[in-house]
């Protein structure tokens, strides 16, 4: 049982690899570039005759009954033939063409069936065939161009062989993916005569241009050099002139140090002028409040206590003269009272109104006395103050002249310093050897010009304490004019400097 089973699954096995084997000997699969020509039993294709006998497969697989079926294959790939054609043309000027031609099979059942009808065992031969084709066709066309229509328009001899041949090529099953004519060859020299008129044309226009291209280069070049020439002058005149400033920037620097020099001299000598000035103020200054202010107010005070004794003695006189006129009018009244009691009587009248009028000019007169001696005690205090205030600058003086003078001297420096630069008022120019130091010793020189006037005001204040002597009012007599003038110095004036 075990022995059946195993030769019967050999035999299914050997079956199997038999019909597999078949299989594989009737299945026919055809390229994507070629055809399957399967004759040996009647088919039909549609495009085709009846009665063809042959079956055609192109892109796919069919069964093929070994010994009964035969399969060829037809090769789709594309061909190429050279084409090398003796014409002549219409002239009757022969030439050689030389071109190339690029077909192939057609792709559908028709162009298939034609060609394998006519190159199935002959497929080597395919390129000589449309050799001869398209050589017969291109000669009957170029006998009918003349050579200028060939060389000017290739286009049209390359459409007329295409459409030529185009009859011929579908009846073998074949088209024609590229025909290109490369070369027309002219032995007898046709075309090359041809093109010497041309040529000469083209030299002809070649020298001219050549010359007119000589000519603008030589305008050019003159041009370039006439600007070449502009630009060195240019450039020259711009040198001389960078040369001009620079020789003037260093005479300016060489000029640069003595003029900063002489300005700088020149503002030490405004400095220190400055400096005297501040120097003179400040001691003005210091007169005015170590002398002038104390002797001031000396003086306000006295004057001050003065006036308001006077105002006392005044306002005592005329509270005094009140007193006596209203005493007087009291007097007045009563007495007219009196003396209208006794109006009943005419005589009584007559005696109360002279009693009256006397009574009213006595008043008045005490009245007048009163004021008169008020104004002469006012006056009198006045004279006594102002002897006062004089009798307080005598004594000022006396103690101290120095003071005094100083003081004098430092209200009128302004006017001693013009006086003492008056020397130098017709001076142009002044040379100074030795610099700030020199101009400093001709100020001090100039100045001290002025300090002589010291002792002379020294003797006049001696002068003037001597022969003035107060009188019985206490005013002075001989020197009060001058003291006063001493005393009561102009006011001082600011002398400009120039600070060249």
């Amino acid at each position: 049982m075990p022995m059946v089973v195993g030769v019967v699954a050999g035999v299914a096995v050997a079956a199997v690899l038999v019909l597999i084997g078949v299989f594989k000997m009737m299945w026919r699969v055809a390229e994507p570039n070629e055809a399957l020509i399967i004759s040996g039993s009647k088919h039909r294709t549609e495009g085709l005759e009846e009665g063809m006998g042959f079956r055609i497969v192109t892109g796919r697989g069919t069964l093929v009954l070994p010994g009964v079926q035969a399969v060829r294959k037809l090769s789709l790939d594309l061909n190429e033939t050279e084409l090398h054609v003796d014409c002549v043309t219409h002239q009757g000027i022969p030439l050689k063409v030389r071109g190339v031609v690029i077909f192939k099979v057609g792709d559908d059942f028709v162009s298939i069936a034609n060609a394998a009808r006519r190159f199935l065992d002959q497929q080597k031969l395919m390129a000589e065939r449309v050799h001869n084709v398209f050589a017969g066709h291109l000669r009957s066309i170029v006998g009918g161009l003349t050579v200028e229509d060939m060389i000017r328009d290739r286009e049209k001899l390359t459409g007329q062989t295409r459409a030529a041949c185009g009859t011929e090529m579908e009846k073998l099953g074949l088209i024609v993916d590229s025909l290109q004519i490369h070369e027309i060859e002219d032995p007898t020299g046709y075309i090359q005569n041809l093109a010497m008129p041309h040529a000469a044309a083209v030299q002809r226009d070649a020298r001219i241009a050549q010359a007119e291209a000589n000519r603008l280069a030589t305008e050019a070049e003159q041009q370039s050099f006439a600007r070449m020439a502009e630009a060195t002058r240019d450039s020259e005149i711009l040198q001389a002139g960078y040369q001009a400033e620079r020789d003037k920037a260093a005479a300016k620097a060489r000029q640069a140090g003595p003029l900063a020099e002489a300005g700088a001299r020149q503002e030490v000598v405004v400095q220190e002028t400055r400096v005297a000035e501040l120097e003179a103020h400040r001691r003005e200054q210091q007169l005015q409040a170590d002398v002038r202010k104390p002797a001031d107010a000396q003086a306000y005070e006295k004057r001050t206590l003065a006036e308001a004794e006077r105002d006392a003695r005044i306002s005592a006189a005329q509270a005094k003269a009140r007193e006596t006129e209203l005493a007087a009018a009291a007097e007045a009244t009563r007495v007219k009272t009196a003396a209208g009691a006794e109006a009943e009587a005419t005589r009584t009248r007559g005696t109360a109104g002279a009693a009256a009028t006397r009574a009213t000019g006595e008043a008045e007169a005490a009245a007048a006395q009163a004021r008169g001696l008020a104004e002469a005690e006012a006056v009198k205090a006045r004279g006594l103050a102002e002897a006062e205030a004089i009798k307080a600058r005598a004594a000022a003086l006396a103690e101290n002249q120095e003071a005094v003078v100083a003081q004098q001297l430092a209200e009128n420096w302004p006017e001693i310093v013009r006086a003492g630069a008056s020397a130098f008022g017709s001076v142009d120019n002044m040379v100074l050897l030795n610099g700030a130091e020199g101009m400093s010793e001709l100020f001090a020189k100039a100045l001290t010009m002025g300090g002589t006037g010291l002792g002379l005001a020294r003797q006049l204040l001696a002068s003037m304490n001597q022969e003035g002597s107060p009188d019985r009012n206490g005013r002075t007599t001989a020197g009060t004019s001058s003291l006063n003038g001493l005393a009561s110095p102009p006011p001082a004036q600011r002398v400009p400097v120039d600070e060249k």
